[in-house]
C-alpha cells in the first residue's frame, strides 16, 4: 500500500462524512423528475420530425435501455452507496484510471451543461420578462442554486422535490387535455382521431433510418436519471430509498414519455412546423388560452431543476474524486450543513466562466463545449453496465449477499450492452452524432491519459519517512 493510499484511508476514517438528511420521498421524486426536462417539453418534436409517428418505437427502445441501466445502477448503489457512484464502481471493476476518467468526464459534462441551462432558462423567460437582461437572469440563477447547494442536501432535495412535483403535474394536466382532445370531449374542438398516425406518409414515413435517427435524439433526453445513484449516499436508508426510486423508472417512462409522445403524434401532423414546441402545439389545437406562455414557464422550471441537479451531482463527484486522491484534499472540507462547499464553488466557477464567455461571444463558446460532452451519457451508461456485469459475477462467485439484485442477470445486462453498442454504431452513420461521439471519445482519451499519468507519478513518489 502506498503512502498516498494510507493517507486517503486515514482521512476517510477520521473526518465526518456528507450529510444523510435526504429522505426517501425526496429521492423518489428526484428519480421521477430527473429525466423530465426541456428535452421532453421542447426537444421531443425533433424526434417526431425525424421518424414521424414511429418515434414511439424509438422511445420504447431508449426507454428499455434506461430501465436496464437503472436496474444495474440500483444494484450497485444499494451494495455500495457512494457520492462517486458509477465512477467508484468503474474503479472497483476496471482500476483507478478508468474510475477517475469516468468521474472527471461526468463532472466536466455537468459543469458545461450548467451554463447552457442557466442561459437557456433565462432566454425562455426573457419572452415573459423582456425588461430583465438575459445575462442578469442567468447569473442570478447560478447564484441562487449555488446558495441552495451550499446549505445542505436537505435543502437541495426539497427544491428538487417541488420542481419534480411541478413537472409531473404539468404532464398530468397535458395528458388529461390530450385525452379529452383525442376522444372528442372538448366543446367546439374536433377530435383528430387516428388520422395523423397514418395519413401523412404512413406510420414510419422515413422508414428504419428515421427511427434510428430519432433514437439518437431520444436517448439523450433520458440523461439525468443516473444522478439518483449519487444522491443515494446522502439518504438515511440507501437500500430502501434507491429501490423505491428505481421502481418508479418503468411507469415514469411509460406514462410520462410514451404517453406524452402518443398525444403529440395523434394531435399534430409530423411535418408541422409547430413541433418546434410540441406541447404548446397540442394545447393550441385544444384552444387552451395562454398555452405558449404556460409551456415556456414549465420548460424554464425544467431547465432550472436540471441546473440544480447538475450542480449537486458535479459537487458530489468532485468530492468523491478528492476522497480517492484525484482532486485536491481541500475539496473534502464540509461546512456546518455537511455540504462540500468548496466542491460546489469550484463546480459552479466553470459554469460562470462559460456563461460569461457565451454572453460575450454568443453561439461560439457553448456549442463547442457541448459538442465535446455530447455523447458522455453513452459512455457513462456503458461504464455502469460493464461494471455491474463484472462486479455481479464476482459477487456471485464469492457468495456476497447483495441487498438489491438485478433480475434476469446476465441476460438483461448483456441486452443493455447490445443496445448501447447498436446506438454507438448508428452514431457513426449520422454526421452530427458522429462528430459529437468522436469529440467525446477524444476528450475521454485525454482525461484518461491525464489520470494515468497522475496515478503513475503519485505511485512513484517515495513514502514519507519519520524524522
Amino acid at each position: 500500500m502506498t503512502a498516498d493510499t494510507t493517507t486517503t484511508g486515514a482521512l476517510r476514517a477520521t473526518r465526518p462524512g456528507l450529510g444523510r438528511s435526504m429522505n426517501s420521498r425526496q429521492l423518489t421524486m428526484m428519480g421521477l423528475g430527473s429525466a423530465i426536462g426541456a428535452g421532453l417539453f421542447l426537444g421531443s418534436g425533433v424526434g417526431v420530425q425525424a421518424a414521424g409517428p414511429a418515434v414511439l418505437i424509438s422511445y420504447l427502445v431508449a426507454g428499455a435501455l434506461v430501465i436496464i441501466v437503472m436496474q444495474a445502477l440500483g444494484e450497485l448503489a444499494a451494495a455500495n452507496p457512494s457520492s462517486g457512484a458509477f465512477s467508484v464502481y468503474t474503479q472497483k471493476a476496471f482500476g483507478k484510471t478508468a474510475g477517475s476518467a469516468v468521474g472527471w468526464l461526468w463532472w466536466f459534462q455537468l459543469v458545461v451543461v450548467i451554463a447552457a441551462e442557466a442561459i437557456g432558462a433565462a432566454g425562455l423567460l426573457s419572452s415573459v420578462l423582456p425588461t430583465v437582461p438575459v445575462w442578469l437572469m442567468a447569473l442570478s440563477f447560478i447564484a441562487v442554486f449555488t446558495l441552495i447547494n451550499a446549505t445542505g442536501v436537505k435543502n437541495y432535495g426539497e427544491f428538487e422535490f417541488w420542481f419534480a412535483i411541478l413537472k409531473v403535474a404539468a404532464i398530468i394536466v397535458f395528458l388529461a387535455i390530450g385525452a379529452a382532445l383525442v376522444f372528442g370531449w372538448l366543446p367546439n374542438v374536433a377530435s383528430p382521431g387516428l388520422g395523423n398516425l397514418f395519413d401523412h406518409g404512413g406510420f414510419a414515413p422515413a422508414g428504419w433510418p428515421g427511427i434510428a435517427a430519432a433514437l439518437l435524439v431520444v436517448v439523450f433526453a433520458f440523461g439525468g436519471t443516473e444522478i439518483v445513484s449519487v444522491a443515494a449516499a446522502e439518504t438515511a436508508d440507501p437500500v430502501r430509498s434507491v429501490g423505491k426510486a428505481i421502481r418508479t423508472v418503468v411507469w415514469r417512462i411509460l406514462v410520462f414519455y410514451i404517453g406524452s409522445l402518443t398525444v403529440i403524434v395523434l394531435v399534430v401532423p409530423w411535418e408541422s412546423e409547430a413541433l418546434s414546441s410540441p406541447f404548446a402545439a397540442v394545447l393550441a389545437t385544444a384552444q387552451i388560452p395562454g398555452a405558449e406562455t404556460a409551456i415556456v414557464l414549465v420548460a424554464a422550471v425544467a431547465l432550472l431543476s436540471a441546473l440544480n441537479a447538475n450542480l449537486y451531482g458535479a459537487s458530489r463527484m468532485l468530492y468523491s474524486l478528492a476522497e480517492r486522491g484525484d482532486a485536491p484534499k481541500a475539496v473534502l472540507k464540509l461546512n456546518k450543513a455537511k455540504a462540500p462547499v468548496l466542491a460546489v464553488l469550484l463546480s459552479v466557477a466553470v459554469g460562470i466562466v462559460s456563461t460569461v464567455l457565451e454572453l460575450f461571444f454568443p453561439d461560439r463558446v457553448l456549442p463547442a463545449l457541448l459538442n465535446l460532452v455530447g455523447s458522455t451519457i453513452l459512455l457513462v451508461w456503458a461504464s455502469v453496465l460493464l461494471s455491474q456485469f463484472v462486479l455481479r459475477r464476482k459477487a456471485d462467485r464469492t457468495g456476497q449477499d447483495l441487498m438489491l439484485r438485478m433480475r434476469a442477470f446476465p441476460y438483461l445486462t448483456l441486452a443493455g450492452i447490445g443496445l448501447l453498442a447498436t446506438i454507438l454504431i448508428l452514431s457513426c452513420f449520422d454526421g452530427a452524432a458522429r462528430t459529437q461521439l468522436l469529440s467525446t471519445v477524444a476528450l475521454t482519451a485525454c482525461i484518461a491519459a491525464g489520470c494515468w499519468w497522475a496515478h503513475r507519478s503519485r505511485d512513484r513518489r517515495p513514502a514519507p519517512t519519520d524524522a
